[in-house]
């Protein structure tokens, strides 16, 4: 198989394309002809050398892919060759042939193509868990996404919205925010020239969201709890601006009633992403399928120009996902 190695820590340029004997499947497993392969940040912290894979993944980058199933592996029964899915990884998704844990895989919907089921698995997985099930929103909540141009920003704007709530986002450009309006976002919040505390507070009469989804951690942290509504719910996910710790009004929390929480997907096992695939299967693909929501592809690379894609993530000027094309 064709795949893209990381050489050694560092930037976009020590991404490598290579041959490697084809993976096998093992017992659960899956073998997957990859028609198409979602590019994410974490890659890019991956081949910075801050986020290595988990014990037993693949070493190669790749968090999500798409194509045909080629073979099973012993006590498969869902799927069989020929079939055509999506799939969650752990990595080994820069490739033209990975494997994915059987329970990790979903049909592609019908209506998206198999390059665009590819940019659904790794942003579909994690903002159903941790909105809807660790956010707990519902319909007639409010809900703040950070980076709202994002892979993760685009589905959280349109889950939430098809879903009956609210959704409020930041984004770095009066031109982004234009885009989130677009797909939904009842307002849109150019942080770099806006406070976004002062206008989530002001677009709500002084309430406050429901739920605030953040990928960025430190200073953000005080802030986000002070745009909280009472029984306000903060869901961490990332950690882009670098830091670890950061300052928590505790009295805010008690006087509030606030949940502060947070999860990462890539080291969850293989039953945990079955059932959240379960719950997908049944509650987002009819949405997706009925045209309400979809990913929004920002551009398509071929495999041999994954450091072009890594350097267009880097850049935060797309809106949606990057995709690379075995």
């Amino acid at each position: 198989m064709r795949c893209v190695e990381i050489v050694k820590p560092g930037g976009p340029d020590v991404l490598r394309l290579i041959e490697r004997p084809d993976p096998v499947p093992a017992a659960g497993e899956v073998l997957i002809d990859v028609a198409a392969a979602g590019v994410n940040r974490p890659d890019v912290l991956q081949r910075m050398g801050s986020y290595p894979p988990p014990p037993g993944a693949s070493d190669l980058p790749g968090l999500e892919v798409a194509g045909r199933v080629a073979a099973v592996g012993a006590g498969v029964t869902a799927w069989r060759p020929g079939d055509t899915v999506c799939a969650l990884l752990s990595g080994g998704g820069y490739a033209s042939r990975c494997v994915a844990p059987a329970l990790q895989c979903l049909p592609v919907p019908a209506g998206l193509d198999v390059v665009e089921a590819a940019a659904m698995p790794e942003t579909f997985f994690t903002v159903w868990t941790n909105v809807f099930e660790r956010g707990g929103l519902r319909a007639g909540e409010t809900a703040l996404f950070h980076g709202g141009t994002s892979g993760i920003g685009t589905t959280a704007i349109q889950l939430a919205v098809a879903r009956g709530a609210r959704a409020f986002v930041t984004a770095g450009t009066d031109e982004k925010c234009r885009a989130c309006v677009a797909l939904g976002a009842e307002h849109a919040i150019n942080y770099r020239t806006t406070d976004f505390v002062a206008a989530v507070q002001a677009h709500t009469g002084g309430r406050g969201v429901d739920v605030i989804l953040d990928i960025m951690g430190g200073s953000y942290v005080p802030r986000n709890l002070a745009a909280l509504a009472v029984d306000g719910r903060l869901v961490q996910i990332g950690l882009l601006e670098g830091e670890a710790m950061a300052p928590v009004d505790v009295r805010r929390i008690l006087m509030r009633r606030l949940t502060f929480t947070g999860s990462t997907l890539r080291a969850r096992s293989v039953e945990e992403k079955g059932r959240i695939a379960d719950a997908l299967r049944r509650e987002v693909w009819p949405l997706v399928e009925a045209g309400r929501v979809k990913p929004i592809l920002a551009a398509r690379f071929p495999l041999a120009e994954a450091a072009a894609a890594h350097r267009l993530m880097e850049s935060n000027a797309h809106v949606g996902k990057i995709v690379l094309l075995p």
